[in-house]
C-alpha cells in the first residue's frame, strides 16, 4: 500500500471516528435532553398536553436520523475530497524526491528538489539538496583524483619500467647510479601513496588532531637548526624572525610541524640563492606564521590553484624537482582542522610568502 493511500485512509479513519463518536453521544444524550426540556416547559405552563410528548419525540428522532444521514454523506464526501487533495499535496515533493534519487542511482547528480510551501518538507528539500551537492562534489573530486593520480603514477612507473626493460634486454649495464635512480623513483611512489592517504583522511575528517595549548618557539628553533644543516654553502640562508617569547596557541604540535616542514621544504626547493625567513606575527586572537622566500615566485594566474591537489606550477618550475604535488593541499586541510586559515602571496622572480594562523590559547 502506497504512502498516498495510507495518508488518505488515515484521514478518513480519523474522520469516521470523529463522526461516529459525535453521532453515538448525540444519539444517546439528545433525546434525554429533549425530554428534559419538554418537562421544563410543562412545569412553566407552556405545554399542557402530555399526549403530544410522544409525537414530538418521534419527530425529533426522524429529524435527527435524516440530518445524520445527510451529514455523513456531505461531510464524508467533503472530508474525503479534502483528504485526497492534501495527501497529493504532501506526496508530490516526496514523489519528486523518489524520482531524483532514482536519477542519482543512474549517475545523474544535477537534479535538485524545488522549494515547498510546507515548512517541514521545505526543510527536507534543503537538506536533500545540500546532500546532493555534497555527493556531486565528492563524485567530482573522485574523478579528478583518479585522473590526477593516473597522471602522477605514470611518470615514475614509466621510468622504472624503462630501466628494467633495458636491463633485461642487456642494453645498459647495472651501475650504482642506475640503482640510485630506481630507488629515487620508488621513493617518489611511496611518498605519493603516503600523501594521498593523509589527504584522503583529512578530507574525510578522519585525520586525528590532538589540540593542546602549546609553545611553538622550541619547534621553530629545532626546524631552523634541522634545515640549516641541509642547505648548501652557496644556497639560501634560513632565519627565524620571532619575539623572545611567544603566546600559547591551540594546536596539534605534530601536525603544525608537518605544515612547517612542507612549507620550508617548498621554499628551499624553489629558492636557489637568497634568503628564507620564518616570521611570527600576533594579530588579534591568532598567531600567524609566515614562510618568506626570495625564490622564483608564482605567477598571479596560478595563485588560486596552489592549494589544489597535484598543482606544481610546472610552467614556471619545470627545471625544479617537485614533490608529490599534494603537500600544500594537505597543509591547507591541517590548518583548517586546527581552526586557522592559510594564505599565499607571490611575485614572479621575486619570492613567495606562505602564511597560516593558529588560534591563541585563552
Amino acid at each position: 500500500m502506497s504512502l498516498n493511500t495510507r495518508l488518505l485512509l488515515s484521514h478518513l479513519a480519523v474522520m469516521m471516528v470523529g463522526l461516529g463518536t459525535f453521532v453515538f453521544i448525540a444519539k444517546v444524550s439528545s433525546p434525554q435532553f429533549f425530554i428534559l426540556r419538554l418537562e421544563q416547559l410543562e412545569r412553566r405552563g407552556f405545554i399542557t398536553f402530555r399526549s403530544a410528548r410522544t409525537y414530538l419525540i418521534d419527530g425529533f428522532h426522524t429529524a435527527w436520523n435524516r440530518s445524520t444521514f445527510w451529514s455523513f454523506i456531505v461531510g464524508g464526501s467533503s472530508a474525503g475530497f479534502l483528504s485526497y487533495c492534501l495527501s497529493r499535496r504532501i506526496m508530490k515533493p516526496l514523489q519528486q524526491m523518489k524520482e531524483i534519487t532514482q536519477q542519482f542511482a543512474a549517475g545523474n547528480l544535477k537534479e535538485r528538489m524545488p522549494e515547498s510551501d510546507i515548512l517541514e518538507l521545505n526543510q527536507l528539500s534543503i537538506s536533500f539538496n545540500r546532500m546532493a551537492s555534497c555527493l556531486e562534489d565528492v563524485e567530482s573530486r573522485r574523478r579528478d583524483l583518479v585522473s590526477d593520480l593516473t597522471h602522477e603514477l605514470r611518470t615514475p612507473l614509466t621510468v622504472v619500467r624503462g630501466y628494467l626493460e633495458e636491463l633485461a634486454g642487456g642494453e645498459i649495464e647495472p651501475s650504482l647510479q642506475l640503482y640510485a635512480n630506481l630507488v629515487r623513483e620508488t621513493k617518489r611512489l611511496e611518498c605519493l601513496t603516503h600523501d594521498l592517504q593523509e589527504l584522503s583522511k583529512a578530507e574525510a575528517g578522519y585525520l586525528s588532531i590532538d589540540l593542546q595549548s602549546v609553545n611553538l618557539l622550541p619547534l621553530l628553533k629545532n626546524l631552523i637548526s634541522r634545515f640549516s644543516d641541509q642547505l648548501l654553502e652557496d644556497g639560501p640562508t634560513l632565519s627565524l624572525d620571532s619575539p623572545e617569547s611567544l603566546p600559547l596557541v591551540i594546536a596539534d604540535l605534530d601536525r603544525t610541524e608537518q605544515i612547517l616542514v612542507n612549507l620550508i621544504g617548498n621554499a628551499i626547493r624553489y629558492t636557489e640563492t637568497g634568503e628564507i625567513k620564518i616570521k611570527i606575527v600576533e594579530k588579534g586572537s591568532y598567531l600567524w606564521l609566515e614562510v618568506i622566500d626570495t625564490g622564483i615566485g608564482i605567477p598571479q594566474e596560478d595563485l588560486p590553484h596552489v592549494f589544489e591537489r597535484f598543482w606544481r606550477g610546472d610552467r614556471s618550475r619545470s627545471s625544479y624537482s617537485g614533490g608529490s604535488g599534494i603537500g600544500l593541499a594537505i597543509s591547507k586541510k591541517l590548518v583548517e582542522l586546527q581552526g586557522g586559515k592559510i594564505e599565499v602571496e607571490s611575485q614572479l622572480n621575486k619570492g613567495t610568502v606562505f602564511r597560516f594562523s593558529l588560534p591563541l590559547s585563552t
